[in-house]
């Protein structure tokens, strides 16, 4: 019973800590802050299991974990509200081609970070965004601007002609 509660215990504060580290941690990991968070994980075994090296010891700790994760998201998924608390709401990051500093400053952005992620869409300038946001799993989604629709293949060579 003491491993039950000693999981239940420490996915609480690894819940906590991915809350606090923010989205873009979390869509972004550089080799560094992956290779911390494989040491998170074995000091989180170390105290979830103290000396119980046992099968059952780790069974119980894997179960208890699963067991959070499961009802999280349950309660997502039953209440919108509850989807709000535990998995945030997506944030707007560029309006109509102009990037919201407030935002940027909240999710610790940069906006290269946000033209990297323009140029992987397909978008070479800020002023062809109209909408930016960044979704709870860390992801940009870009939505282009009305006039800033690439020109096709066939259009390009109508007009050399």
């Amino acid at each position: 019973m003491e491993i039950v509660l000693r999981a239940t215990v420490m996915f609480a504060i690894v819940y906590l800590l991915v809350r606090v580290l923010g989205k873009r941690e979390l869509g972004q990991m550089t080799p560094f802050e992956f290779i911390v968070m494989v040491v998170i994980g074995d000091l989180i075994q170390q105290g979830i299991t103290q000396n119980d090296f046992s099968i059952t010891g780790a069974t119980l700790a894997i179960c208890t974990f699963a067991f959070w994760g499961l009802v999280l998201s349950w309660f997502s998924y039953l209440s919108p509200r509850a989807a709000r608390l535990l998995e945030g709401e997506p944030r707007v990051i560029v309006r109509h081609g102009e990037v919201l500093q407030h935002s940027l400053r909240r999710d610790r952005l940069t906006i290269g970070e946000i033209q990297s992620e323009m140029r992987l869409a397909g978008i070479a300038q800020l002023a062809d965004v109209d909408w930016a946001v960044l979704e709870p799993n860390g992801k940009i989604s870009f939505i282009k601007a009305e006039g800033s629709a690439q020109p096709s293949a066939q259009q390009d060579d109508a007009s050399a002609a």
